[in-house]
């Protein structure tokens, strides 16, 4: 069986774990990141193990040229190859006013949502280059698509990660395709608390939340197939893009 490996960022826990956990399943060797969650990160490194898959741990902050640059060669160093970057690692603040937002919280999220994406793209591109092969998945959001009034923030920067999608399509054809997937609300198994409901349950026209595997499911087809896919966003939100 030909080698494959994906490096998913954000993959210590949430919605990342589980798209590490679906490509280990769908036969890749996975690089599993985190910044500050060491021990959920250690979980899904042992449950990629369990399905007989290889995997490291790697510690950085997407936000950090330099340590998204030692990230990439560690993953090298060791797998020698990078054939699909997930770019999940995210966060969505609390509901603050336009008005409100301050100089430190735009900064934050724009870094996190946008540059990160930027950083760990321009540097595994340089070795899927010179394979002449790849693929990127950017997990965006529906909220890159409709504004929600009190998480701007977020929605430039998901916006500007459907951009940056497009923009690196085309730059990087042939060789590369890159897609974004633009989740709405997906609900994580025991975490049903936390979550933040834009929209009651009932309005969705398909009637429900998303569940994890509505967007592995979509990673997967993407990493494995849908080799003539290339610069498209695929919205995974119950149809809430089109009300």
């Amino acid at each position: 069986m030909e080698k494959k490996v994906a490096l998913v960022t954000g993959s210590g826990r949430r919605l990342g774990r589980q798209i590490a956990i679906a490509l280990a399943e769908s036969g890749f060797d996975i690089v599993v990141n985190y910044n500050r969650s060491r021990d959920e990160a250690m979980k899904t490194l042992s449950r990629i193990r369990e399905l007989g898959r290889d995997a490291i741990v790697i510690k950085a902050d997407i936000t950090k040229g330099s340590q998204v640059k030692r990230m990439v060669e560690k993953a090298i160093e060791k797998f020698g190859q990078i054939d699909v970057l997930v770019n999940n690692a995210a966060i969505f603040p609390k509901p603050v006013k336009f008005w409100e937002i301050s100089d430190e919280l735009w900064d934050y999220v724009i870094n996190t949502n946008l540059k990160g994406q930027f950083l760990c793209s321009r540097e595994v591109v340089k070795f899927m280059l010179e394979r002449k092969k790849g693929k990127i998945i950017n997990i965006a959001s529906l909220g890159g698509l409709q504004v929600w009034t009190e998480h701007i923030a977020y929605n430039v920067a998901k916006a500007g990660l459907i951009m940056l999608t497009k923009a690196m399509a085309k730059a990087l054809a042939p060789y590369i395709t890159v897609n974004a997937i633009a989740p709405g609300t997906i609900i994580i198994p025991g975490e049903e608390s936390g979550e933040i409901k834009h929209i009651p349950e009932h309005k969705i026209p398909l009637k429900r939340y998303g569940k994890p595997s509505d967007i592995t499911e979509i990673v997967v087809f993407l990493a494995t197939k849908g080799d003539y896919i290339t610069g498209q966003v695929i919205p995974v939100d119950g149809g809430r893009s089109i009300l």
